[in-house]
């Protein structure tokens, strides 16, 4: 049987290793046609040298640069802001893996569904900021969208074989990150490598922020919302600190199912690359006579970034993006150490209240409303 040709956008990030591990225990299930990075050229060369892609994309043109002093002459290297889009749609390859951070997402997924090649997205912000363009071209070309995210891949293990009917709501659990026992008058004082001490997920920074806040569950409820259909009062969320179950689905009569799993990402990305079938994998076995799961309802008070994120799902049109973008410009700050933790959640406050959304918006309104919404929150901040 033919290997599985796969095209990965952010290669050198959290998930792109990951994704590279799961590729060599595999074991010849797959070929990595192309890689792509922003600008760690050094991994990206031990990454060109173990797996011999075809083709490799950098977004800097001067990392792109420094690449090419040391890469083979038979490798592709494109170069520049259009690198992940062009790379998304070089070639053959029968999925592409989405892991770049932000809004740098949209453009590639697009790129890469009008290609008719499914995708796996590991990327949050682009079914935020583009869930109704995205989704709207996946069922145009008849291609798959696959989750790489614990809690949508747990929720369509749940959902498999049930009619849509038949659902009364889903469940998002999240660990509630680092800060969850602290106090709140504390939290003004939150240092950067608090905010990245996560008790359970190894993780990117950004992401490592956004679970400190608990954002990243509210941008999990707009990807629902896209992903499964649903409207934001059947989506719920609950903090499970253990991070054991990654979510559950609710049915009409009342029972629920839940997916559980130790907290290890390349599970998830094996789910995906496989296009739904398990790799048999040496994960830690659960010890059930030793497992204690907990389970509470988020305080708002903790995690106002939560409530921001619905907010911006029933405003719609560009109002996520605007969510998105002052998100990233605020937590970029707080680690450059620049603003407050506190100040992440002002920020985006602050953008959202100074939005008018585009209702319907097409690529260019997302982008110029992304634009707007960095230029104001990073002006916001100077000032």
């Amino acid at each position: 049987m033919a290997s599985s040709r796969l095209i990965i956008l952010g290669s050198t990030g959290s998930i792109g290793r990951s994704a590279l591990d799961v590729i060599r225990r595999a074991q010849g299930e797959f070929t990595v046609a192309g890689l792509g990075a922003r600008r760690d050229v050094d991994t990206l060369r031990r990454q060109i040298q173990e797996f011999r892609p075809h083709v490799v994309a950098v977004t800097d043109t001067e990392a792109a640069q420094r690449l090419r002093a040391g890469v083979p002459a038979p490798v592709e290297i494109l170069s520049g802001p259009e690198a992940m889009r062009e790379l998304a749609v070089w070639g053959e390859a029968d999925l592409v893996l989405v892991a770049v951070v932000g809004i740098a997402g949209l453009l590639p997924t697009l790129a890469a569904l009008r290609a008719g090649r499914d995708v796996a997205l590991a990327n949050k912000e682009t079914l935020v900021t583009g869930g109704a363009l995205v989704m709207a071209e996946a069922r145009r070309t008849g291609r798959r969208l696959l989750p790489i995210d614990s809690e949508h891949a747990a929720i369509m293990q749940c959902l498999r074989g049930e009619p849509s009917s038949g659902v009364r709501r889903v469940l998002l659990t999240g660990s509630g990150g680092p800060l969850l026992r602290r106090p709140l008058e504390s939290l003004a004082h939150v240092r950067p490598d608090e905010a990245l001490a996560h008790p359970t997920w190894k993780m990117g920074k950004k992401i490592t922020v956004d679970s400190a806040t608990l954002m990243n569950k509210g941008l999990e409820v707009i990807e629902a919302h896209w992903l499964f259909g649903l409207e934001a009062d059947r989506i719920d969320v609950v903090i499970h600190p253990q991070s054991i179950v990654h979510s559950l689905v609710e049915f009409v009569d009342g029972s629920l199912k839940a997916q559980l799993a130790p907290p290890d990402m390349r599970l998830v990305i094996a789910y995906a690359l496989r296009g739904e079938a398990r790799l048999p994998w040496d994960a830690p076995k659960l010890s059930w006579d030793q497992l204690t799961l907990t389970f509470e309802q988020p305080d708002l008070a903790r995690y106002p970034c939560l409530g921001y994120a619905y907010e911006a799902l029933a405003a719609g049109g560009t109002m996520p993006a605007v969510l998105n973008a002052s998100n990233e410009v605020a937590v970029e700050q707080f680690l450059a150490g620049k603003i407050r933790f506190l100040d992440i959640a002002r920020s985006v406050r602050r953008a959202m209240d100074g939005h008018r959304p585009v209702a319907a918006p097409t690529v260019e309104d997302i982008l110029a409303a992304d634009g707007q919404a960095r230029a104001q929150a990073a002006a916001d901040l100077v000032s």
